[in-house]
């Protein structure tokens, strides 16, 4: 039974290789225009190379003359991006849990908070990288100055708060009018309420909420590097290889593979700690 989900995205990644073939075999070259617009990409190597092309510029070193392949700088920027979505992942995951148990406790700051939140999501990445930016280098911490890094951190906890949010305060207002009364009858205060009742019911929504600010955090964090110029990360190895894509048109897949592959391990570390916790699962809600 648990070797059905990995079965199944496994055949999902075969299918997608196998309608990336198709198409390019069967595909016009220039793509398919309707109008003045392209809804369907060119199927030209330059622009759609094979997959054996691709996986085969991987092992091809990463300039003409390196000894590093392709792969390996891959791997690096990879690692550099998951540390970084990592911290803001957890910064996000915090900031949306704290809101959600002030929202909780409060039914005021709910109505004055919750719109706030969701308007929150509503603002470019772009324009929130300089902001960021400046006003981060205007703190230090003892004698050390803020760095990019941190800016990419934050618009990353940024993506990744909101569905902590909102998914926290579903599940802490889940319990059963009944159950809570009943803690009440006896006397249990707010904070014996919360971890009794409360938190181990918010786990079926929770995890939902953390896979999506897992995958944001990963988003925010590679939009970031792009914005804000951070060197050795998968967003400016992207914009890096795009450049040579007229000369070497498999090159600039390796980042964007590498960003996918970033994903699913931030997937799948939620995915370990649902396991830590399965036993509150029951009835988990789909994101």
């Amino acid at each position: 039974m648990r070797a059905r989900p990995v079965l199944l995205g496994v055949l999902g990644v075969v299918l997608l290789g196998v309608l990336w073939e198709a198409y390019k075999a069967v595909g016009p070259a220039r793509g398919v225009v309707i109008g003045a617009t392209t809804v369907l990409p060119r199927t030209s190597d330059s622009a759609m190379p094979h997959l054996a092309t691709i996986a085969a510029r991987l092992g091809d070193p990463v300039l003409s003359g390196a000894s590093e392949p392709l792969w390996l700088a891959v791997v690096r920027a990879g690692g550099a991006t998951l540390a970084v979505a990592a911290g803001g992942w957890v910064l996000g995951v915090v900031v949306g849990l704290l809101l959600a148990l002030v929202m909780q406790r409060f039914r005021t700051a709910e109505s004055a908070l919750l719109p706030w939140v969701v308007l929150s999501q509503t603002v470019p990445l772009i324009a929130l990288a300089p902001l960021v930016s400046g006003i981060g280098g205007q703190i230090r911490f003892g004698q050390a100055p803020w760095q990019d890094w941190m800016t990419v951190a934050v618009i990353a906890a940024y993506l990744a708060f909101f569905p902590v949010s909102v998914g926290a305060l579903r599940g802490l207002a889940s319990p059963e009018q009944a159950h809570v009364e009943l803690l009440r009858t006896y006397a249990v205060g707010w904070w014996s309420t919360l971890l009794r009742l409360r938190l181990p019911a918010s786990v079926p929504y929770l995890l939902p909420a953390l896979r999506l600010a897992a995958a944001n955090a990963v988003i925010g964090t590679v939009v970031a590097e792009v914005a804000v110029g951070l060197q050795g990360g998968i967003g400016r190895m992207m914009l890096e290889t795009a450049q040579a894509s007229s000369g070497d048109p498999a090159k600039p897949w390796a980042p964007i593979l590498g960003a996918i592959v970033v994903g699913l391990i931030a997937a799948a570390v939620v995915a370990l700690l649902g396991q830590l916790l399965r036993r509150f699962r029951r009835g988990e809600v789909v994101a």
